[in-house]
């Protein structure tokens, strides 16, 4: 009786603090949708490679399963302005994507920081090059994120802030892209485990600076573990010969179950 009593006591608890968080989440989102919302950022934010792309776009690929898109259907904010643009940098983003932000922003997300540090060179070195080739290209990059990259997104940060100074600012960061130790076509498991290394060292710059302006750090490694390239059930795309453009950005499925989770759990 007295274990019965006790479990049932202990359950009743669980449920009560399950009951608190999911309110407290449902609030949170609640007040940020309450301001208007915007969205910046590079192609993991615009939705390459998650199809159905805005016409009115462009260049810069917008794409209505980009989480950003999706978030936005969901909670309905005051409004919604969806600036982030494919291949976007943080000077990109300073010139071009702040715009819409003000003192009634009640929401801002943002992925970028990959285009500075050289991703579309370092996945064509990898491809085309060999393994030295490849980690070479990769130790460059990772010293242009020690160097330099906390600076530039130093700048934008403060940028949001001053643009928005109510605003809840969640920054979002990369995935990894490979399931290592499978068998599968490609690179190889070294080129493979070195990006996958390069991704973890920007993720970790980013989330420092972030932490250091008080934003929200999404982090969607965990979200896309079990579906990286080689898994089987990938939600990013491999090398894409059809639209190139699209190689190594996250699928619709990525979109609305690797990104969209992480933004609905910070935002």
């Amino acid at each position: 009786m007295r274990r019965s009593r006790l479990t049932a006591y202990v359950s009743s608890l669980l449920l009560a603090s399950g009951l608190a968080l999911t309110g407290a989440a449902s609030a949170q989102a609640s007040q940020s949708a309450s301001g208007g919302y915007v969205a910046l950022g590079d192609s993991y934010a615009s939705g390459v490679g998650a199809g159905s792309y805005i016409g009115s776009s462009g260049s810069c690929d917008r794409s209505t399963n980009a989480y950003p898109y999706l978030w936005n259907a969901a909670h309905a904010p005051s409004s919604f302005s969806f600036t982030a643009c494919s291949g976007a940098t943080t000077d990109d983003v300073l010139a071009n994507q702040l715009g819409p932000l003000g003192s009634s922003t009640g929401l801002v997300s943002i992925t970028i920081g990959g285009n500075d540090a050289g991703f579309s060179d370092v996945m064509t070195t990898c491809v085309l090059q060999s393994d030295s080739s490849c980690i070479s290209r990769i130790n460059t990059a990772k010293a242009y994120v020690d160097s330099t990259l906390p600076g530039k997104l130093d700048n934008v940060y403060s940028a949001i802030r001053s643009k928005a100074p109510s605003a809840r600012v969640v920054v979002l960061g990369y995935p990894r892209f490979y399931m290592l130790g499978q068998t599968c076509l490609g690179l190889s498991e070294t080129k493979r485990s070195a990006i996958n290394g390069a991704a973890d060292y920007i993720d970790a710059a980013i989330a420092k600076v972030a932490a250091n302006h008080g934003f929200a750090y999404g982090e969607v490694r965990t979200t896309f573990s079990g579906h990286e390239i080689c898994s089987g059930s990938s939600w990013l795309h491999s090398v894409n010969w059809t639209n190139i453009t699209e190689s190594y950005h996250p699928t619709a499925a990525g979109q609305s179950g690797g990104y969209l989770p992480v933004l609905n759990g910070t935002a």
